[in-house]
Formats: structure tokens, C-alpha cells, sequence
């Protein structure tokens, strides 16, 4: 297992910010991240032993930590294997994306209807930092996340946002970025400002039309990406 750690970490030393955290909370936002981060990655097996050690905490809040993470199946029982970070095959990953078109495409329209003249701002201007970003994945990649992650709160449906959040830790076990591919690229830079244009024009089926056309495009590459063609 790689190494990972409690940020200003002392063990599972409390800051400011996390002083009405449990220390299993605190265990499964360290775990969730390091996961999230790929420090550790899919199909690489964790026992509460060693995390115990590393995090210098008690068995007990890592077991609660772990039995959390497999409710979100981030964390599964391999046979044979003990306990390992989930890895998606093809047919996981289809469904994963056909429900994200379904989400996506509902943020989408609700941010149509809700979204303020200073997060449409927003948007378009991440747009333009995408065109202007270059070719790198990664940046692509963050850039991607804020834009979502913008017409999420745009919605102003917490219900939908925090059930496109858990589906983005499910993505994070996928590693690679799409954005890996030369043509998604372009291709999701013209998908973006589909989805901007008319939650800008306020035309909620156009927005959850074009949110949806867009993650089926994510779909069709990250499969090209997971059978290497």
C-alpha cells in the first residue's frame, strides 16, 4: 500500500476544521482522498492493521471507516483476498455513466432554471479556460471537475448534487482521464458550451439534452480508453 496521511497530520491529530469529526470520520475522509488520489488504487488490498498503523489510530474507527466505504463500494470483499478497493469492469462502468446521464442531465436542467447571472459567468468562463488550457489531461481534467461541480450547486437540488458526488468517488476508480484521448478534448470543449449556452438561455430541456449528449460522449471514450483502441 502506498503511503498516505492525515494532512498536518500527527497520527489523526484534530484541526480546527475537523474538531467535531469522530476519528472513524476522520479515518474515512483520509481513506476516501487517498483513494480518490490513487494512493491507493483499484484492486490494491487494505487490512485494518496496516491502515491502523499508518494513521497511528485504534482498529476500531478504521473497521467502522472500511464497513462505510464498502457501503459505497469503494471498498469490496475479494475472495480469497480479504478486503480491496473496487475495480469497475466494462459492464460496471456502462451502468455507472448510463445513471450519470440521468443525474447530469437533471443538474443540467434544474441549473436552467436556477442558476444566477454570476455562476453562468462562471461557466463561460471556465469554458474559455478549457480552450485556452492546452493539451494537458490532468489540467483538463481539474478544470472538467470545477465545471460540474459549478452547475451541481447551480441546481439547487442537494439531493442531486450529493448523489453526482458519490458517483464521482466511483469514477475516481477509473484513474486514468478521458481527457487522455486527443479528439475528447475538443470534443468535451464543444460539449461545455452546449450545456452553458442554454442553461444561459434558460431552456431546461435543451440544457438536460446537451448534459446528457455529454456524458454519453464521456462514455464512449471511456470505454475506447478501458478496451485500448
Amino acid at each position: 500500500m502506498n503511503d498516505f496521511k492525515i494532512k498536518d497530520g500527527d497520527g489523526l491529530g484534530i484541526r480546527a476544521l475537523d474538531r467535531s469529526l469522530s476519528r472513524s470520520d476522520l479515518v474515512y475522509r483520509t481513506l476516501l482522498e487517498a483513494i480518490r488520489k490513487g494512493e491507493i488504487k483499484p484492486g490494491e488490498r487494505v487490512t485494518e492493521e496496516e491502515i491502523a498503523q499508518k494513521l497511528s489510530v485504534s482498529r476500531t474507527p478504521v473497521r467502522a471507516a472500511l464497513q462505510s466505504l464498502q457501503a459505497r463500494r469503494l471498498i469490496v470483499t475479494a475472495p480469497g483476498r480479504g478486503l480491496m478497493v473496487a475495480e469497475l469492469d466494462t459492464q460496471q462502468v456502462l451502468e455507472l455513466y448510463a445513471m450519470r446521464a440521468v443525474l447530469e442531465g437533471a443538474a443540467a436542467r434544474f441549473a436552467a432554471q436556477h442558476a444566477s447571472e454570476g455562476e453562468i459567468a462562471y461557466l463561460e468562463q471556465l469554458v474559455n479556460e478549457f480552450a485556452e488550457t492546452g493539451s494537458s489531461p490532468a489540467t483538463l481534467a481539474k478544470l472538467n471537475v470545477r465545471f460540474h461541480q459549478t452547475i451541481y450547486a447551480a441546481s439547487r437540488n442537494r439531493y442531486v448534487q450529493e448523489a453526482l458526488n458519490n458517483f464521482e468517488d466511483a469514477l475516481s476508480l477509473l484513474q486514468s482521464t478521458t481527457f487522455s484521448l486527443p479528439e475528447r478534448q475538443a470534443a468535451a470543449y464543444a460539449e461545455h458550451g452546449e450545456i452553458v449556452s442554454a442553461i444561459a438561455l434558460h431552456d431546461s430541456e435543451a440544457a438536460e439534452r446537451a448534459a446528457r449528449h455529454h456524458i454519453g460522449e464521456a462514455q464512449k471514450a471511456r470505454i475506447r480508453i478501458m478496451l485500448g483502441r
